[in-house]
């Protein structure tokens, strides 16, 4: 079998972070009068799976009585995740603008735990759910919400 060339998957643009920007929140405005423009760094597959590890504990599943569970012969164990932290955490490691570990900004809001100054930052829940929203798509994760003419489409489809 012949060797195949790699070449493709050889892309510097594989190895480098791109920096996208998107509108902020409308109650966030700049000098213009116009929403801020909002930096996403586009987190790596790794990166993003290492903030979640972080927030991520396996324990020993046990009874009321403190006796382990065991299935097919071993231990049973349960996996639990604070999606909020780790949540939080990859909205203060994508956005460089507003920088989240910002020193100042976090003295401002009394905050020593970057996984909770997006929650700060952004206290109203429609700035912080605009703010994932555009974090999660930039970063692949999330997906566009569906507007007014694909819900019809998709009605009329269904007819």
């Amino acid at each position: 079998m012949a060797k195949r060339d790699l070449k493709a998957f050889m892309r510097e643009s594989a190895k480098a972070e791109e920096v996208v920007s998107v509108p902020g929140p409308d109650a966030i405005t700049g000098e213009d009068g116009k929403p801020v423009m909002l930096e996403i760094k586009v987190l790596s597959n790794l990166a993003i799976k290492k903030i979640n590890d972080m927030y991520t504990t396996r324990q020993m599943a046990v009874d009321k009585k403190g006796t382990p569970y065991v299935q097919n012969g071993e231990v049973a164990f349960k996996t639990t995740m604070d999606t909020q932290k780790a949540t939080g955490h990859i909205l203060a490691e994508a956005l460089v603008y507003p920088d989240l570990k910002d020193p100042d900004l976090m003295k401002f809001f009394n905050c020593v735990d970057i996984s909770e100054m997006a929650a700060k930052v952004f206290p109203r829940t429609d700035e912080f759910a605009h703010v994932n929203r555009a974090v999660m798509l930039a970063l692949g994760i999330g997906r566009e919400p569906a507007n007014e003419e694909n819900n019809k489409a998709i009605d009329e489809a269904k007819n």
